[in-house]
């Protein structure tokens, strides 16, 4: 599958909310092998259809290759941890920038597979980091949001600076 281009930061489609997937067919299989090779080529351990512009509730994460793929339509969280731990995050649209954000431990989430089929499931440490972080973005908001102003426009200007 083809390798698609990612949208940069700042772009209004990082922005935007995304619409939940109702058709499982083809071109949904087609839409998350796309974003697979596209998220390794950048490189990254998740990407959602919105960084390739695609305003659907598709997610693909993959911790290493020993983990294995995980395919998430439709993701949302159900509950949340009240622990949180700092971990620094970045994304595929802003590459090389990277800042500590915090983010509840664990959650519990649901999400549809490509055939449609429900599940549950809870994640903790970095894989419920990756997922909040992923359904952020499927929401609209991108990581820089969850941090203070200060250390967004420090971000954004060292970003900047550096060619990005």
């Amino acid at each position: 599958m083809p390798v698609r281009p990612i949208l940069r930061f700042p772009h209004l489609g990082l922005k935007t909310v995304c619409d939940p997937v109702t058709v499982f067919d083809a071109s949904l299989r087609g839409l998350a092998d796309d974003l697979l090779d596209t998220m390794r080529a950048a490189p990254g351990v998740g990407i959602t259809a919105a960084h390739i512009g695609v305003f659907q509730r598709v997610t693909v994460i993959e911790l290493s290759r020993e983990d294995g793929v995980r395919i998430y339509v439709n993701p949302e969280i159900i509950s949340a941890a009240p622990e949180t731990s700092r971990n620094t995050e970045g994304s595929v649209s802003m590459p090389g920038a990277t800042e500590e954000v915090t983010r509840p431990n664990a959650i519990r989430f649901r999400y549809q597979d490509l055939d449609g089929a429900m599940h549950e499931e809870d994640a903790a440490d970095f894989l419920a980091i990756c997922i909040q972080h992923e359904i952020d973005q499927l929401d609209g908001i991108f990581w820089l949001q969850r941090l203070s102003k200060l250390k967004r426009d420090r971000l954004i200007q060292k970003w900047e600076k550096a060619g990005g």
